[in-house]
């Protein structure tokens, strides 16, 4: 038995805490497949973001292209033509926070709900930060 250990693999014999090459290899190989991932999955639910102007103060609102093509478009208009017509739209507003990493992210606070009456103006609204999707 002492005969098939020592012939075994040296990594199986010491056990000091160092990570091989293989295993740091395979760590990598699944942090860019996880990565890869998340990427492709925040290119699928792009989100749009909007800055609604009211009479009191400004609000940043995400929509979906999904959502943004259930009220008639993909652009400010679309949302100020349906909040309009409806008189109300249900919408997740945008803030900026701190991402598990420390990184600045816009990221939906809550999900709130807009009246016509005291809407004055809908814009585009571009950030530098990374966009989290709602949910």
């Amino acid at each position: 038995m002492a005969e098939t250990l020592r012939f075994g693999r040296a990594s199986a014999l010491k056990d000091d805490g160092m990570l091989s090459r293989c295993d740091l290899i395979k760590g990598a190989a699944v942090a860019l497949f996880t990565l890869s991932i998340q990427g492709a999955w925040a290119q699928e639910t792009k989100m749009n973001l909007f800055k609604i102007i009211t009479v009191k103060d400004e609000i940043v609102v995400g929509l979906s292209a999904e959502e943004l093509q259930g009220l008639g478009g993909n652009d400010a208009s679309a949302v100020a033509h349906a909040l309009a017509q409806k008189g109300d739209l249900t919408v997740w507003q945008y803030n900026v926070h701190r991402g598990p990493n420390g990184e600045l992210q816009q990221a939906p606070t809550a999900k709130i709900g807009l009246l016509a009456n005291a809407s004055l103006r809908v814009e585009p609204y571009t950030t530098p930060y990374q966009i989290v999707p709602h949910p």
